[in-house]
């Protein structure tokens, strides 16, 4: 992709702090820095978001990421713990559409990062979470 500004890093056209590569992915600080440490994951290949991934393509990102992880967690004793986040899709704030998985260190609860997790458990039944689960398995299945 000829714009895209995650393929240019990739292909060496625009210059990125790397702390990890391979033929498969690029890992490369975030220049946010939300947190230190803050590492974007990047497929070399350029796919769009999480649906475009094959199972071939999944296994292989997927399975660099735990390593990535721990170099970084190793990296300063004061990280605490890890999120590990994949946007897809603008309305879930993927902002750069090559996928990219974010893996930003946290230090303390006063880190500059926050996620909030509605609980709108009242809002099902039982009945309600059974549909929901019967729809999405039916798209497993259709898929098979």
């Amino acid at each position: 992709m000829q714009d895209c500004v995650f393929c240019k890093i990739v292909a060496g056209e625009i210059p990125s702090t790397t702390v990890y590569e391979d033929d498969v992915v690029k890992a490369f600080l975030d220049l946010t820095q939300t947190t230190p440490g803050h590492t974007l994951v990047v497929p070399k290949k350029h796919v769009p978001d999480i649906f475009a991934y094959d199972a071939d393509l999944a296994g292989e990102v997927f399975k660099r990421i735990p390593m990535i992880a721990r170099a970084i967690k190793a990296s300063n004793p004061a990280i605490k713990g890890m999120n590990i986040i994949n946007n897809n899709g603008e309305i879930a704030y993927q902002s750069v559409f090559h996928s990219h998985f974010h893996l930003i260190p946290r230090y303390s609860e006063a880190d500059d990062f926050s996620i909030h997790f509605g609980d709108h458990s009242d809002d099902y039944s039982q009945a309600d979470l059974q549909k929901i689960a019967d729809d999405i398995h039916a798209q497993l299945e259709a898929s098979k």
